[in-house]
């Protein structure tokens, strides 16, 4: 997808300042790695008279399949054609605005240290998006950009220029022509670019409320077609279109009565205020290990790769928790879980419930028979596959604990994070991160080789099509297996008695 931004100038005012408005050298090519792809900044033509800077997105498309199972669009689940044969490497949306956010985010702050009075100056700019989808067509698109200031082309593409009598598809060829501020500008694009595809790529929180907000202040509250952008933009989500309409409203009676919006929007008072925030994931992985614990009603606990210890500082909140080890083959982590549990200055009594010991889960350890839970949060994708059946026969096959937690990240998830580029894992430190599918089998196995069961559940938002951005394994040795284990260890205690009689 292609989009390009171009102005005249003067030698007094040459139009190669666009290349310090946008901190992009008109001299260089530049790529950046975006959520969905790699973003290419090149000039065209870069003189006194007329600059074009042009974004250029090349957007992964088959690795949006993989990580996302192609439903991004809110596409048919079996519409498998459709998740190759599509408009996403061509056309512009939100996987444009996006790059526009990440790629010139300073200019679309309306920040330039070199020259700090270009941001407040307006151009004359010349925007062209070849290929864009508008639903709602060419009106749609000039009842949305006029009312900006700008000049609107805004030509309808035919289906087939050889078939003229199809009629036209559902794309046009946008130029917008006007004097902006160039910060402006960039904003008009982040917003209404989706809001013509009306869709997005990615999951809509909250927090597109305030994206939303930053990006319209100054036009969108008095804008003509304000509830439809809205709408659209937080992709018809009813919450929070009312969420951003009431706090544009509180914007618009600021303005009508020169007030700032905390003098009129002064019922709540901030220090009681008691909304919601959003939990972070790393809490609410940790209150669904502890919720899962309690369920299965465990007193002595394994947490294996500890890590800093906030899972056993969770633990230790809990007194039904009588005994917890935290193990981690990191020395520098055990010290720091250490410093963070405040082991040195702990009560006698609760000291007695705690212990951190060294270790690598990658061999068996008699230090981890004989506890009722284990739990390898975040552990598996640091190993490397092949190593994967050695911490398998550790936990499951030799320390065999009658509850094991297991969780991992979601893969499928990954797309829904704008800051994530496209390809990459959360961590770097990650050998891999699986699908659901690709859990599932795994943990499936890993329970019928060993004798337990399995339950899986999903932490953090349930997204319908891309599943949540954790995923949680409940391994449950069955009764059965349990006494058949506990007759082979007494077999094996009673033989080895009789060896040492022998000897």
């Amino acid at each position: 997808m292609f989009l390009t931004i171009s102005t005249t100038g003067t030698p007094e005012r040459p139009a190669t300042d666009l290349g310090f408005l946008l901190h992009k050298h008109p001299d260089k090519a530049q790529a950046f790695s975006t959520s969905y792809g790699k973003a290419h900044v090149v000039y065209p033509e870069a003189s006194v008279e007329r600059c074009t800077a042009a974004l250029l997105l090349e957007v992964d498309a088959v690795a949006l399949v993989r990580r996302g199972k192609g439903k991004g669009r809110g596409g048919a689940p079996d519409a498998a054609l459709a998740q190759y044969v599509n408009d996403r490497p061509y056309a512009a949306s939100s996987l444009l605005a996006v790059a526009l956010s990440s790629v010139f985010s300073s200019a679309m702050k309306g920040t330039c240290q070199a020259k700090p009075e270009l941001p407040a100056r307006p151009l004359p700019l010349r925007v062209e998006v070849p290929a864009l989808p508008a639903r709602g067509g060419a009106d749609l698109v000039r009842a949305l950009f006029e009312p900006l200031g700008w000049t609107v082309s805004a030509e309808p593409v035919a289906l087939d220029t050889e078939f003229p009598e199809w009629g036209d598809s559902r794309y046009v060829s946008l130029v917008l022509e006007g004097e902006q501020r160039l910060a402006d500008a960039l904003r008009h694009l982040y917003v209404l670019l989706p809001v013509l595809d009306d869709a997005k790529h990615y999951w809509v929180s909250s927090d597109e409320v305030d994206k939303l907000l930053r990006a319209g202040e100054g036009w969108l509250p008095d804008h003509p077609e304000q509830k439809l952008i809205t709408s659209r933009y937080l992709s018809r989500r009813w919450s929070l279109t009312r969420q951003a309409m009431e706090r544009l409203e509180l914007v618009r009676l600021a303005e009508t009565d020169d007030s700032a919006v905390e003098e009129i929007d002064n019922a709540v008072d901030e220090q009681t205020d008691t909304e919601e925030k959003p939990v972070p994931l790393a809490v609410q992985r940790r209150d669904a290990i502890v919720g899962a614990l309690k369920a299965t009603d465990a007193a002595k606990v394994l947490d294996l790769g500890c890590g800093q210890g906030q899972l056993v500082q969770e633990l230790l909140k809990d007194t039904r928790f009588t005994e917890i080890v935290g193990v981690d083959v990191s020395m520098r982590a055990l010290t720091i879980a250490s410093r963070r549990l405040k082991l040195d200055r702990m009560g006698e009594r609760q000291a007695e419930r705690v212990k951190l010991v060294q270790g690598s889960l990658a061999y068996t350890d008699k230090r981890l028979k004989g506890y009722d839970a284990a739990v390898l949060s975040e552990v598996i994708e640091h190993l490397d596959l092949p190593r994967l059946p050695a911490l398998e026969y550790a936990v499951f096959g030799s320390a065999r604990p009658r509850t094991v937690i297991v969780t991992t990240p979601n893969v499928e998830y990954n797309v829904r994070w704008e800051t994530l580029p496209a390809g990459h894992v959360r961590h770097g430190d990650h050998r891999f991160e699986w699908t659901r599918e690709e859990f599932r089998g795994w943990a499936g196995t890993v329970a019928e080789r060993h004798g337990y069961g399995v339950e899986f559940v999903p932490v953090g938002p349930d997204d319908p099509e891309v599943g949540p951005p954790t995923q949680m394994a409940v391994f449950t040795v069955s009764a059965q297996n349990t006494k058949n284990q506990d007759t082979k260890d007494q077999n094996t205690k009673d033989q080895n008695t009789k060896e040492e009689k022998a000897a």
